[in-house]
């Protein structure tokens, strides 16, 4: 009786094969031979499911970020309003714990390479700009529910009132200015572990939401 292969599975195997050697040895190390390896496949089987290295590192990194997105959903709809729950979005985009702490190594390692690869850089752009616009929408709600006082304006009493331009410049900018302290408060917690600790980084996290 012929051996039934789960097709699928061994496509998530092989992904998650890449993000170990990813995370372990850096993304020049990623070859086919070595991801293949590390799965316990032939350089034949990878070649089945696979065009080349870059499909592979990129359905590594998409499968990545939908680990990440199911867990954020989670935390964000149990959240008790919007700034809670823009504070769940900013504390799990930090790395944490090891598990979040190999999610942001795996991240940064296709930084430069998303330099040099057009396909790369357009699912980065992608991500990025979801999230990014989770975090504004949640701006958006926590000004309209009176959240904010970062100088921000008092939302209009009225519904249907238009926004007010200089509220959503501002909304703009406090959204940037948060993602550029995830983005630099995860480099500086892997580059130096000795100088940054992770408490110290949860308490500057949480000391720029607080001041909203």
């Amino acid at each position: 009786m012929p051996k039934i292969v789960d097709h699928d599975e061994r496509r998530r195997e092989v992904m998650s094969a890449a993000r170990r050697v990813i995370v372990r040895d850096g993304i020049d190390a990623a070859t086919t031979r070595a991801i293949a390896k590390e799965a316990g496949y032939s350089n034949g089987v990878l070649a089945h499911y696979f065009a080349d290295k870059d499909e592979i590192l990129l359905s590594a990194l998409r499968q990545s970020h939908e680990r990440i997105r199911a867990r954020l959903t989670a935390k964000v709809e149990g959240a008790s309003g919007p700034l809670a729950a823009l504070r769940e979005l900013l504390l799990d985009n930090l790395p944490l714990d090891a598990d979040r702490a190999q999610e942001t190594r795996l991240e940064v390692s296709f930084w430069s390479r998303s330099l040099a690869t057009e396909e790369l850089a357009e699912v980065q752009r992608a991500e990025a700009s979801d999230l990014r616009a989770a975090v504004r929408a949640l701006l958006d709600r926590a000004h309209e529910a009176g959240e904010l006082r970062h100088g921000v304006p008092s939302a209009p009493s009225a519904p249907s009132a238009p926004k007010d331009p200089s509220t959503s410049d501002e909304l703009d900018d406090l959204a940037e200015e948060l993602l550029a302290l995830v983005d630099g408060l995860s480099l500086h917690l892997l580059l130096y572990p000795g100088r940054l600790s992770r408490e110290r980084a949860e308490r500057i996290m949480l000391g720029a939401i607080e001041r909203l």
